[in-house]
């Protein structure tokens, strides 16, 4: 699951893209680059998210990277 993209279905953060930057059994934590950083990802609940078909590689990203990744995915807030 590391790597997917996902959308925020819930929260604050409703209707944005993000990546999934590691779990931690019924939580995930994602970072879009922009408000939630690599260095900070934000620790969501797996039931407010939704997983999409798309992956990234998240081997030497930096957070302006994610940001164009995420882009594609209208993630524009």
């Amino acid at each position: 699951m590391k790597g997917s993209v996902v959308r925020a279905e819930a929260g604050r953060d409703g209707g944005g893209f993000f990546a999934v930057v590691g779990t931690d059994g019924k939580y995930c934590f994602i970072a879009d680059g922009r408000s939630r950083k690599l260095s900070s990802p934000k620790r969501k609940n797996i039931k407010h998210i939704r997983i999409t078909d798309s992956m990234i590689d998240l081997n030497d990203i930096t957070d302006k990277k994610l940001r164009n990744a995420l882009k594609q995915f209208g993630s524009a807030e």
